[in-house]
């Protein structure tokens, strides 16, 4: 019911719900077609050559799951819960606040799905899908934008005012930047490399970028696990703050 709920509300603001697919198309092109003339070719995962457009991209898309779900689990659900008072009147149905939870993580889980669906087929566009593996770089996304929706909402429990949200961009931006989308870890100090290790974009990437190019090892397994972990996690702590939240 609650996704039925946001997809019908989202037929009203459909051009901003649709925004945030062009933003890593607009970087694939500028960043992989324009500076890629400059750059070249560059050694992949699994130490083939590919363009720098191929290396890229599986960051874009990473980027992509991540931006669809964090923002409408963070800016969507913090007015619902705080201004609208939407699931104030939730509860005076069926609905519990797990069932809460569960409802917006999976909305968002969906928008950063149909990001990451609508960027596959511009990659396959360009012709930058070039093993039979990337048929998984879907499902994958699919379990990176349910993590970062998870988390997105676990952490928007916690704000208590719209200024909080400089947090998010804190987060989101140097992720996005330095996680391994534009440049290999390689590049990096190895003080550097280990704080990288630790960011869950770079998880995706990596994730994205052995499937899209065929680089297919039981490390990403390890990557899937991180984000698995994620998952539980933001669940429990989201479903948690909405019961003290709601029914306090």
């Amino acid at each position: 019911m609650l996704l039925l709920r946001s997809a019908t509300a989202s037929r009203r603001t459909w051009l901003a719900f649709v925004s945030g697919f062009f933003e890593p198309v607009f970087y694939l092109i500028a960043m992989g077609q324009g500076l890629g003339s400059l750059v070249g070719e560059l050694p992949g995962p699994g130490g083939e050559v590919i363009s720098y457009a191929a290396f890229i991209a599986p960051g874009l898309l990473a980027a992509s799951a991540m931006n669809g779900a964090v923002f409408d689990s963070t800016y969507n659900v913090f007015f619902k819960l705080k201004y609208a008072r939407l699931y104030d009147a939730m509860l005076a149905t069926p609905l519990g606040p797990v069932d809460i939870a569960l409802g917006e993580i999976g909305w968002a889980l969906i928008r950063g799905g149909l990001y990451a669906t609508g960027f596959l087929s511009v990659m396959a566009a360009f012709g930058l899908l070039t093993s039979p593996w990337a048929l998984l770089a879907l499902p994958a996304a699919l379990v990176v934008a349910f993590a970062f929706a998870a988390i997105g909402m676990a952490a928007t429990s916690f704000m208590r005012s719209w200024q909080d949200f400089d947090l998010v961009t804190l987060a989101v931006l140097p992720m996005f930047l330095f996680a391994t989308t534009f440049y290999p870890l390689s590049v990096y100090p190895r003080w550097l490399q280990l704080v990288v290790e630790c960011l869950p974009l770079f998880h995706a990437v990596e994730l994205m970028r052995g499937l899209t190019t065929g680089a297919v090892h039981l490390g990403l397994l390890g990557h899937l696990a991180y984000f698995l972990v994620m998952i539980a996690l933001g669940i429990a702590v989201a479903a948690r703050r909405l019961n003290v939240l709601l029914l306090k």
